[in-house]
């Protein structure tokens, strides 16, 4: 079965990276040191041999042949008899090694033996280095020289004590390898306790971040700061829902006495009645426009319409007061080209919201200028009324929010105008905020947009 847990993927995982890495290193080690081993063996029974022969080559041993640790075995045998006929102190009265066949003519032997097991089932082993030599003192001879071969050439000793080592290791990897990821995990597990209790209804709840300062505290926070702003979506959604509510309801319930009042007089005064429905039509004009820019705020919320293109400020100005009927005098001023990117219907409809509001509040002027600044194109609205208040410059932007003189020039506003001319602003990238105006003396609305370079706008 597959892992499913991190946790356990990566404690499997670097196991079987860890097994792989050691069997190869086991396999070569093994190798390595058997030949380091056998090879310096041979090279002191090879030492032992030469000797041996330079000694014999014009003299015979009067006794046992001279023999020094690791080489203790040497023997000199007849070359067509095989008789041994020198032999070290070891091998003194014992029969050949091997057999004189075993040894070319002019060519060394190496070779690894063993003894018949004994009653206990011991047997010893050997490895052995043979020469060839001839005209000795004792005529033509071998030279037999051999040592105790090391059970970690002759054994698997050196394999097991190595995967024992090896797999000590690896269970000691493994616990560290699981203790550690977990440990490292363990803020991803708090955080996935903490993800499960938080719903709708309590979406103020943040994710633990831990003081690690690595990727997983970067998550977190990431994770806060997008709760964070799906909190403020869904107060701002609830606001809405609450303050559309309000709004509709009131022409509503008022529709509906006046109705209830019209059907149940007695007598209808006809002059009354169509007072009655002149009433009856300016609340469902109000309706209306509420309906209107609550469609428009849904569709600004779910991002319906994105279009963008490449709109010249200065032509649109222009092209929204052309014929306009305005009981106050509006005056245009403007730098040429100014070309912004966004949709025109939607930059238009700030534009109208902007000059509708001025001629709401204006005595007999309203100047709109238009003009580059850097990298941004300015559009303000300047009109000569009674201006905004600085303690409700920022209200007047929040949804159904209207001042009391605006309730009065415009009863059947919704109060959507400024926040929807806001959100567009913001989305396109730019800003929009009321100040006091310093060329007429009443409010400006200032409209900053990102600037682009000069081109004709796209079919």
């Amino acid at each position: 079965m597959r892992p499913r847990s991190i946790r356990a993927k990566v404690t499997v995982w670097s196991i079987v990276m860890l097994m792989v890495i050691m069997g190869v290193a086991l396999f070569l080690t093994s190798l390595l040191l058997r030949q380091i081993v056998a090879s310096q063996l041979l090279t002191k029974a090879d030492q032992a041999a030469l000797q041996v022969a330079e000694d014999i080559a014009e003299r015979t041993y009067e006794g046992p042949i001279p023999a020094n640790e690791p080489i203790l075995r040497i023997q000199v045998l007849d070359r067509e008899t095989g008789e041994v006929l020198a032999a070290s102190q070891a091998l003194t009265g014992r029969p050949a090694l091997t057999g004189v066949e075993a040894v070319g003519s002019d060519l060394r032997m190496d070779a690894t033996f063993c003894t018949e097991a004994d009653d206990q089932g011991m047997e010893d082993c050997y490895m052995l280095v043979g020469y060839p030599v001839y005209g000795s003192a004792y005529g033509d001879v071998v030279i037999l020289a051999a040592t105790t071969a090391p059970h970690l050439v002759i054994t698997s000793t050196l394999e097991l004590v190595m995967f024992g080592v090896s797999l000590t290791l690896l269970t000691a990897t493994a616990a560290v390898v699981w203790w550690g990821v977990g440990r490292t995990l363990s803020p991803v597990r708090r955080i996935s306790e903490e993800m499960e209790h938080i719903s709708a209804t309590n979406l103020h709840r943040r994710l633990p971040v831990p003081n690690t300062d690595d990727e997983i505290a970067v998550l977190a926070s990431t994770a806060n700061a997008s709760l964070e702003r799906l909190e403020e979506a869904v107060t701002r959604q609830r606001r809405f829902i609450s303050d559309a509510s309000h709004e509709l309801r009131n022409p509503i319930a008022g529709m509906i006495t006046k109705i209830e009042v019209e059907l149940t007089a007695p007598r209808p005064d006809p002059r009354e009645r169509e007072q009655t429905l002149q009433d009856l039509l300016s609340d469902t004009l109000r309706l209306e426009n509420i309906v209107t820019d609550l469609l428009e705020v849904s569709r600004l919320e779910s991002e319906v319409a994105k279009e963008r293109r490449t709109v010249d400020m200065c032509a649109l100005v222009a092209e929204e007061l052309t014929d306009r009927h305005s009981r106050v005098v509006i005056r245009t001023h403007s730098c040429g080209e100014a070309w912004v990117k966004g949709s025109r219907v939607r930059l238009a409809r700030v534009l109208t919201n902007l000059i509708a509001n001025a001629e709401r509040h204006a005595r007999s002027r309203i100047d709109v200028t238009v003009d580059r600044e850097g990298d941004n194109i300015v559009v303000e609205v300047h009109d000569d009324g009674s201006g905004v208040p600085e303690s409700e410059r920022e209200r007047i932007f929040e949804r159904f929010s209207r001042l009391k003189e605006s309730r009065e020039r415009d009863p059947e506003g919704s109060g959507l105008g400024l926040a929807i001319s806001r959100e567009i602003a913001e989305a396109k990238g730019g800003t929009l905020v009321a100040g006091q105006s310093s060329l007429l003396g009443g409010a400006v609305f200032t409209l900053t947009l990102p600037a682009v370079r000069s081109e004709p706008p796209q079919a």
